[in-house]
């Protein structure tokens, strides 16, 4: 009777389901922004579709995300509970900031997601297409002032690539950079800044209701429900995604970072995500493990080439 109680004991603990991990994730920007959407969107998908139990969002602005870079790395080694967004916007700022702290101080996961970069104008403005734009910028590059993200980071980034292919001194460029994405959208929304610069999906809600102007959009080719032209149609040969990711706390087990990438797996192939990506328009880049880490640094490599061809990086 005892071997058969004890069998059973053993057999019910196998079947039990394993304890679902309560996630806190970082977005080391200000709320309203593209990593602040992201940690949410993947807070709500996460806890809807019952692979964690809880999941709570924090914000650590500021630096392009190397201050919550730095805090992450030194405060979370070795918890597995904690994860951190993270993206294209981070590589260019680690760069610019000479940040001590890097993404080889972090274990990245996954790659999320890509957007492509927006340059808009507030409705009222007497700026109505792209050229107008570029000829303001041609004439005085100074006079034109630009709205976006951390400095060195995508937004940043685009515009001086898109400098150097209107034949303008991209170090000559006038580029304002807020913390986080709703910061830089009130300051575009007031006419503050001439032209703002994003991921699309950060404008797509004002772009719609009339308050903001879309001039154009860097994707390669016209993206269907984008009423914009690409800048390459435009005439200047400049394609840029930003794309995100998620990464976990240093210091891991294999055991630890394999139970995280399994619950990423499920997420990137969960109807809530899905729908999420659909709603927010952004395209699934979803690339994980070795190969993502691979690409992370060729794109780490690219991204010092660009900054320094540019001006931004010595």
């Amino acid at each position: 009777m005892k071997q058969f109680f004890l069998a059973s004991l053993i057999a019910g603990a196998l079947a039990a389901p394993v304890a679902a991990a309560d996630y806190t994730i970082m977005a080391p920007a200000a709320p309203g922004g593209g990593w602040d959407q992201t940690a949410r969107s993947l807070q709500t998908a996460l806890q809807q579709e019952k692979i964690s139990d809880k999941v709570q969002v924090v914000n650590v602005p500021g630096a392009g995300g190397t201050i919550g870079l730095a805090q992450f790395a030194s405060q979370q080694k070795g918890n597995p509970n904690a994860l951190l967004v993270g993206g294209y916007v981070m590589v260019g700022a680690i760069l610019t900031n000479k940040s001590p702290v890097t993404l080889k101080d972090v274990t990245p996961i996954a790659r999320l997601t890509g957007e492509y970069e927006a340059i808009v104008v507030p409705a009222s403005s007497d700026i109505k297409t792209i050229a107008d734009l570029i000829a303001k910028l041609k004439a005085d590059p100074g006079s034109v002032s630009w709205g976006g993200g951390s400095a060195g980071g995508t937004d940043h980034i685009t515009v001086g690539l898109l400098a150097k292919a209107a034949g303008v001194d991209p170090t000559k460029i006038n580029y304002i950079a807020f913390s986080g994405g709703g910061e830089a959208l009130a300051a575009i929304l007031g006419s503050q800044v001439t032209a703002g610069i994003s991921s699309y999906g950060e404008f797509d809600a004002q772009v719609k209701a009339g308050t903001l102007r879309l001039l154009a959009i860097s994707s390669e080719a016209k993206i269907d429900g984008i009423d914009a032209p690409t800048l390459k149609e435009s005439g200047f040969d400049v394609v840029v995604q930003n794309w995100r990711m998620v990464a976990a706390a240093p210091g891991l087990s294999a055991e630890q970072k394999a139970g995280i990438l399994a619950d990423i797996e499920k997420l990137n192939t969960s109807a809530t995500w899905t729908e999420t990506l659909k709603t927010k328009g952004w395209a699934n880049t979803y690339l994980a493990g070795p190969a993502f880490e691979e690409q992370l640094a060729k794109d780490i490599a690219a991204t010092e080439a660009v900054l320094k061809d540019i001006g931004l990086v010595k």
